[in-house]
């Protein structure tokens, strides 16, 4: 008996579910009392423990501590730098910031453009082809015209550059506005126009579910869109996809409304004080490494710019894309507030193109307005007219290239190819991810290339833009 107990004990098992409950038993009642237990290491995978969070509270600790000593550091060596007037003093001194104002007025012409043609349309006193043309022609002096002015003028190059996103913004609105209104013609010519009479936006022509819990069921027909306050209404509204139908909200939050606005203005004032407390002394020093193209030093700077830089990146989406288009929204009771997704969660591994887990996934998630309008405007009606999905997501990259080339090098005058290089770039880092790298590996690639990637263009501009002042000045 002994014996068999024995030969018991020493069996090899490599899980504890392969014990009987007998043998569990009979171990317990052994003089020995047995205190060791099939069991993997809580760090292995095999183990299924996944609670970090006081790991992570850790790291927390040690970045603040960290970035605490930065912070000590910079305001014992500059001082107190942070102006919040400064801006303000800028604008009003500079003679060439009125031009900006002006130009942003100045895009209700390319707007009342579009309506007008539309009316036209609409009322067959112009042809298709026609259309087409008055549409391409106004879309592309929208975004040509304000940049020649500034090329002319060189405003401050800040300024400059929110006019220049203002009629981009416009830019793609008009677009989308002219696109769904010749679908709606289309569709209407084929049914009897004297049973048209239902919806035929994207919106269904029932009720729509709205952001306070109760529904809205008014509903807009083509050609009873055509008004100025319909398309005024697109124009502000948070989002760059007309449609005829958007859902609404029945009131106002006033509570939720004054939470945004108070975020506005202290993340705003957060923001520019750390980018004239930390960012620019930094950016300042690195002049003469840049100049002396001394890699240690320019590293040392590019590191050093980088905690700053990508905290400021992180203030501003949460200060764009949640404050202030959720204050737009909550203004014009605009009810779809999804402006946003989890675009830093980590992503599980996949192997094919269109659900790439990581630098693709990225960009369809933190904007998702444009995201929207790039797949329903340029992605869709590439795939339609027979090219592949590959060709079409990289000429998505290929606009959006063109806009972050266009919003940077104009307001500097200074043509390069930097940023349109790295928005375009992002197609083959997402290929090599998606190839060689996956899981939690592939988020942290994407994490590397938001903190090095945007210190490094940040240093590309400011090197090419010191070797023009230099030489404008000798």
């Amino acid at each position: 008996m002994a014996t068999q107990a024995r030969l018991r004990r020493t069996t090899s098992l490599n899980k504890a579910d392969d014990l009987h409950k007998e043998d569990k038993k009979e171990r317990q009642k052994q003089p020995w009392k047995q205190i060791h237990y099939h069991s993997d290491s809580l760090f292995s995978s095999a183990s299924g423990f996944n609670n970090y969070r006081g790991l992570l509270n850790l790291c927390l600790i040690l970045l603040v501590l960290s970035n605490a000593r930065l912070v000590l550091e910079n305001i014992l060596k500059y001082g107190i730098l942070i102006d919040p007037i400064q801006y303000i003093q800028i604008f009003l001194s500079s003679p060439y910031s009125w031009p900006n104002i002006c130009l942003i007025l100045l895009s209700n012409v390319f707007i009342l453009t579009s309506f007008w043609t539309e009316c036209c349309l609409q009322k067959t006193w112009l042809s298709e082809n026609v259309g087409v043309a008055i549409h391409s022609v106004n879309v592309l002096v929208c975004l040509v015209f304000p940049a020649s002015v500034i090329l002319y003028l060189h405003p401050n190059p800040g300024f400059s550059a929110v006019t220049l996103a203002v009629h981009t913004i416009i830019f793609l609105k008009l677009i989308s506005y002219a696109a769904v209104n010749k679908w709606c013609r289309e569709m209407r010519g084929e049914q009897h126009r004297h049973r048209r009479r239902r919806s035929v936006s994207h919106a269904s022509p029932g009720p729509h579910e709205v952001a306070n819990g109760k529904l809205e069921t008014t509903v807009v027909s083509y050609p009873d869109n055509l008004n100025y306050g319909d398309l005024y209404y697109f124009i502000f509204a948070p989002t760059l996809c007309y449609e005829l139908n958007f859902p609404r909200t029945l009131r106002v939050r006033k509570r939720f409304l004054i939470k945004r606005l108070l975020e506005i203005v202290f993340l705003s004032q957060l923001m520019l004080g750390l980018i004239q407390q930390w960012m620019i002394p930094t950016i300042s020093n690195s002049m003469k490494p840049l100049a002396d193209m001394d890699v240690k030093r320019v590293l040392e700077r590019l590191l050093k710019l980088a905690i700053p830089n990508h905290f400021i990146w992180l203030l501003f989406f949460y200060w764009f894309f949640h404050s202030c288009l959720n204050v737009v929204a909550e203004l014009l009771r605009f009810g779809d507030r999804e402006f946003y997704r989890d675009w830093w969660v980590n992503f599980s591994a996949v192997k094919k193109l269109n659900d790439s887990e990581t630098v693709f996934r990225f960009w369809q998630d933190w904007n998702i307005p444009v995201h929207r309008w790039a797949l329903r405007h340029l992605y869709k009606p590439l795939v339609r007219r027979g090219c592949s999905k590959v060709i079409a997501s990289v000429a998505v990259f290929a606009v959006s290239a063109f806009f972050h080339e266009y919003l940077v090098s104009v307001p500097l005058r200074m043509f390069r190819v930097w940023a349109f290089s790295a928005m375009l770039g992002q197609v083959p880092l997402a290929i090599f991810v998606m190839s060689y790298v996956h899981g939690k590996y592939g988020n942290m690639v994407v994490w590397l290339s938001l903190i090095m990637g945007q210190p490094i263009a940040i240093f590309a501009y400011v090197h090419d833009y010191y070797v023009l002042s230099a030489a404008s000045y000798s």
